[in-house]
């Protein structure tokens, strides 16, 4: 094997390939949600599931957390959803959640 097959072959090589793979699967699952949705008729209850469809996913993510985490956890996030509540600035809620988590694990 030349030094050119080993570069394209190696670590570096195969590092770019498995990126454009990843690059390329994204993009066919973006776009093949939107041919997908063309092709169907939005009635009221499937509107309705669309647009539910965000809150669910967060809860999704977040209870296993919570669930995990304990009283810590809880705190985090009763404080993050609180101040998106009341400011409705994603980066002060986060920051000030992961802040107040922080400060309860560092005391308790």
């Amino acid at each position: 094997m030349s030094g050119l097959d080993s570069f394209v072959l190696g670590s570096f090589g195969m590092s770019v390939i498995a990126i454009v793979a990843m690059g390329f699967a994204t993009v066919l699952m973006r776009t093949s949600g939107f041919w997908l949705m063309a092709h169907v008729t939005l009635t009221p209850r499937i509107r309705r599931m669309l647009e539910a469809l965000p809150g669910s996913i967060v809860v999704a993510m977040v209870l296993p957390i919570v669930v995990k985490g304990g009283p810590v956890a809880v705190l985090g996030v009763t404080v993050a959803a609180a101040l998106m509540a009341l400011r409705g600035n994603q980066i002060l809620a986060v920051t000030s959640g992961v802040v107040a988590a922080a400060l309860a694990r560092t005391l308790l």
